[in-house]
């Protein structure tokens, strides 16, 4: 199998639990650093792409690091190459398929559960988020999960795209909500809770896995 790409785009945005489930499962992965400004990875190289989050928006497209991932992942959907994003990773994920991305009119910040037709796939949370900006369904694809105030997770194919942090641990948020100025904001969780959004994560990703299996061409996820 082809290993797994990671585009992290913020030092203080790591894959943690995403890379410590693909440990457990056993699939190699390759960690590419947006900030370095590289050449951008040739997706047909991968099983799949993860795009993780950013203190930019996707909507931000005259930021060159933006631009670049809304063409990194647009050459990964054109070559059946399927694609996971989250939060930001998410919103560059609608850009690529057409729609439209926002600044939010209520940030959301800390646990949220969402409401979601598919749990199988998309579990309700509670789900660590911390956006200022939110997707649009693209235009084809299926609404999953929303909350109130913003869609919460799209698919489109083998493609998923999430507006929350299913790789995120409590420590990370904390540090995010701190470089924000929004220390009384930061999320807490007991031991049980903070299982419990590691056991959900691992459904999430291990159902994304079985998706982008069923429904890409087999040339994306093994070698020929």
């Amino acid at each position: 199998m082809k290993p797994v790409l990671i585009r992290q785009h913020v030092d203080g945005a790591p894959p943690a639990i995403l890379a410590e489930w693909l440990e457990h499962r056993g699939l190699g992965f390759e960690i590419s650093r947006s900030w370095l400004h590289e050449p951008l990875p040739d997706p047909t190289k991968y099983a799949f792409v993860v795009s993780l989050g950013h203190d930019a928006g996707a909507h931000e497209t005259h930021l060159p690091a933006v631009a670049a991932e809304i063409e990194l992942l647009r050459a990964a959907i054109a070559h059946d190459v399927p694609v996971l994003g989250l939060c930001f990773g998410g919103q560059a994920l609608a850009a690529a398929l057409g729609a439209t991305v926002e600044r939010a009119p209520t940030a959301e910040l800390g646990w949220r559960e969402i409401s979601t037709d598919d749990p199988t796939l998309v579990p309700a949370g509670p789900w660590l988020e911390w956006h200022y900006d939110r997707f649009a369904t693209p235009p084809n694809a299926i609404e999953l999960a929303r909350t109130a105030d913003a869609p919460q997770a799209f698919k489109q194919g083998p493609h998923l795209g999430v507006q929350f942090h299913p790789e995120a641990t409590i420590e990370i948020v904390t540090d995010w909500a701190n470089s924000d100025g929004r220390p009384g904001e930061a999320p807490t969780a007991t031991p049980e809770q903070r299982a419990a959004a590691r056991a959900a994560a691992f459904r999430l990703f291990d159902a994304f896995l079985a998706q982008a299996d069923q429904n890409s061409s087999p040339f994306a996820l093994s070698e020929t």
